[in-house]
């Protein structure tokens, strides 16, 4: 080997070491940032003309494990899911109230049941009277809030939703400019290891929102597909579609042209059910609040009111009404259409006849609702006959629950147990969700950066350098030697 062939290769092993040196201090200050990916410097044999000419830096490689990372990715798309859904049924449990709180349901059911118990006792007392009338409409109050949190629960999700589209659209354009970045610079034998970290980043939003499966093409291109298998990004970025609805009612729903679904690149795609390809993630569990959770519980809701309403209007109770007149629970005033349920919950008014806020009479509540005049002040059979309309065991004419005779406690129980049980199952289910997030992302860190290791790998590059610099050192004193021998 000549001296200059020497030289050359020593000066190759210090250009190749003070490359290891520059990604191993960038490995070291990036070891807590989101998205770095551990870098390393790929070296090979330089040969010219079948003679070795010390070493070549071939590049410099991530590593990253991929089936690691899409496991993580999906279990971070269903952390989100569990989040939304368990968020929603804790704020629907919250809306009803426990039985040990003061304004649930179930509080002012048995403040309504209470009034009616002592009204009968004293029908002469106008207090009394009046306490029911306060405690029917506190229960009417108590269902319309519960009414109107629910679809102001399904509003926020519509509005979630619309956000969450906005962000996946901007996410995709970014993830094609990167492609497009990526391709040129990878034609051009360039680094891009900074630019595979930023889109590792961005398809890490992606996945939060919708989880996804990425697949490699080449020059370090990637196309995203939905695990349901809908494109996201091939070639280029897909457009999703969705127009976001400022105000929801009990009726509106996306399969009456209500509500907006979504599309993608113009296509509808099912957002509920096998056939949706974005279920898993914050963007599925917000079209579940919106068009199926909540309807269930406005559902719920509804035929609770059903059956208050049409046990005080049952034949039998009030003689005094005519055929077909609402009793002391009313559709907005007038009698309930069976076939008008959905909304009931928002629009169930006290009788006005019996309601002095509404220009009626206390009487009316002992005498009957269709009495003209006040009646004797000691009679309490109506007042008797209300109570145990409340109290009865009977049908359910509603299908949201399961068939069977119930009293008005017992039915607003199962709605109260129904959204315990469900929201204590959903936690259940977030807390397993977190668990294997958590769990994954420890695996992820474990094949992250290790400072430890890194810092001894720098003390096999300071001797690598050293030993380097010590060849062009002799070479340079063997060139000197020729020199004065010249002479």
């Amino acid at each position: 080997m000549s001296i200059t062939s020497a030289l050359a290769g020593a000066l190759s092993g210090l250009s190749a070491t003070s490359r290891q040196a520059e990604i191993l201090s960038s490995n070291v200050a990036n070891a807590t940032t989101p998205g770095y990916a551990r870098r390393q410097v790929s070296l090979g044999a330089a040969v010219l003309a079948g003679t070795g000419q010390g070493v070549q830096i071939l590049g410099v490689t991530r590593d990253v494990d991929s089936h690691l990372l899409g496991e993580r990715r999906i279990a971070q798309a269903g952390g989100g899911d569990r989040d939304v859904r368990a968020g929603f049924l804790s704020r629907l449990e919250k809306a009803l109230g426990t039985p040990d709180s003061a304004g649930s349901l179930a509080a002012r059911l048995a403040a309504f049941d209470q009034s009616l118990v002592e009204a009968a006792g004293r029908p002469e007392s106008q207090p009394r009277l009046g306490t029911i009338a306060t405690t029917a409409r506190s229960l009417i109050d108590g269902l319309a809030a519960a009414s109107k949190e629910i679809q102001s629960a399904r509003a926020t999700a519509d509005r979630r939703i619309g956000e969450e589209v906005g962000k996946l659209n901007a996410t995709l354009g970014q993830l094609h400019e990167l492609n497009v970045e990526l391709r040129s610079f990878t034609g051009a034998g360039r680094d891009v290891s900074a630019l595979l970290d930023e889109r590792q980043r961005l398809i890490d939003q992606v996945a939060a929102i919708v989880p996804v499966r990425e697949i490699p093409r080449d020059l370090n291109q990637i196309a995203l597909f939905t695990v349901g298998g809908a494109p996201l990004l091939e070639g280029s970025a897909s457009v999703i579609g969705f127009s976001p609805t400022h105000t929801i009612t009990p009726e509106m729903t996306q399969a009456l042209g209500g509500l907006s679904g979504i599309t993608i690149n113009g296509r509808p795609y099912d957002t509920a059910g096998s056939a949706s390809p974005i279920l898993g993630g914050t963007l599925g569990a917000l079209f579940a609040v919106r068009d199926e959770m909540a309807v269930t519980a406005q559902g719920q809701l509804d035929a609770v009111a059903r059956d208050l309403v049409e046990r005080f209007s049952a034949p039998g109770v009030d003689p005094t009404l005519a055929p077909g007149a609402p009793g002391l629970f009313t559709d907005a005033g007038l009698a309930f259409n069976p076939l008008d349920e959905v909304g009931l919950a928002a629009r169930l008014r006290l009788n006005p006849l019996a309601d002095p806020a509404q220009g009626g009479e206390l009487f009316r509540l002992r005498d009957g609702l269709g009495a003209v005049t006040e009646g004797p002040p000691g009679n309490g059979s109506i007042l008797q006959a209300l109570h145990e309309a409340l109290t009865a065991a009977r049908p359910l004419s509603s299908t949201a629950f399961t068939a069977g005779n119930r009293s008005f406690a017992a039915l607003t129980g199962d709605l109260l147990s129904d959204a315990s049980a469900r929201r204590l199952s959903a936690q259940s289910e977030q807390t397993f969700a977190a668990a294997k997030l958590a769990t994954l992302t420890d695996l992820e860190a474990q094949d992250g950066i290790d400072t430890d290791r890194e810092m001894q790998e720098l003390l096999v590059i300071e001797k690598n350098y050293a030993a380097n610099a010590k060849v062009i050192q002799a070479a340079a004193e063997m060139i000197d030697i020729l020199i004065r021998l010249d002479r």
